[in-house]
């Protein structure tokens, strides 16, 4: 029986038209499957249905996710990093992300609303659990901060003034939940997940009623140590407030993707 699929040129350029056409007319793609963004239960014979591919060095994972929550596309992540891609599909552990510049890292990452110039702005804050070091670098120093700022991130101050934007940066909602934040791909290629979690984020109702307005996510990130898991939206800003001070936090203000 046909299938209700959406399969974006992107993806059907990686599978080739033969293997697009067999999902379409329902040889190769399952009628029910759980939605790989929001996770619920969904029937590609009687509801718009998304593929997405997510594509390693050598490998690649075919799923299937409403079209409501996020259209057809090809997602590339490290080779070592597709296991996490199928933990995300499977409903596994939270993920151990993507570093800056090739290097692995797991990356805390916490969502809060600050306060800039009287306005409230929806914020991600990323901080490692570890050292990450330069790949390739023997010294083991930690340069999670001067490899961000090669990528375009801003030192920060103080948090009077808010972030410039970091082209090319995106984060992706999903449903009302965080799922990546992206990078520019090689080449000004498709993005790529920076940052990507394997379980999708519960973010509150006023941060996701503040991104939604704004369409922009303020995103920082601080060494190791900075700024922990702070339990509440003040605490959390004096913590930033301290790395800025110290002189350990970089910023960018990224467009939101999805809603």
């Amino acid at each position: 029986m046909p299938r209700m699929l959406d399969v974006s040129e992107d993806v059907r350029a990686e599978i080739g038209d033969e293997e697009a056409d067999r999902l379409l007319v329902g040889e190769n793609s399952p009628g029910s499957y759980d939605c790989t963004s929001c996770r619920t239960p969904g029937d590609s014979e009687t509801e718009r249905t998304s593929t997405v591919l997510f594509i390693g060095d050598e490998t690649a994972v075919l799923a299937f996710a409403h079209a409501t929550c996020i259209p057809s596309q090809v997602v590339k992540v490290a080779e070592d990093q597709l296991q996490g891609a199928v933990r995300s599909i499977t409903g596994g552990d939270p993920q151990a992300a993507p570093g800056t510049g090739g290097d692995q890292a797991v990356l805390g990452v916490t969502s809060g609303l600050v306060l800039i110039d009287n306005q409230l702005h929806p914020a991600l804050v990323v901080e490692p659990t570890g050292p990450i070091a330069r790949p390739g670098s023997l010294a083991g120093e930690d340069e999670f901060l001067p490899l961000l700022v090669e990528q375009g991130f801003q030192p920060i101050s103080d948090l009077n003034r808010a972030p410039r934007s970091l082209p090319g940066w995106s984060v992706l909602l999903a449903m009302g939940q965080l799922h990546a934040v992206l990078q520019p791909g090689t080449g000004g290629g498709t993005p790529v997940a920076w940052w990507q979690a394997h379980q999708p984020l519960q973010v509150t109702g006023d941060w996701r009623a503040a991104a939604n307005k704004s369409r922009t996510v303020l995103v920082f990130a601080a060494p190791v140590g900075y700024i922990g898991q702070q339990p509440r939206e003040d605490l959390l800003r004096d913590a930033l407030d301290k790395a800025a001070a110290d002189g350990r936090l970089v910023a960018a203000a990224m467009p939101l993707a999805g809603t």
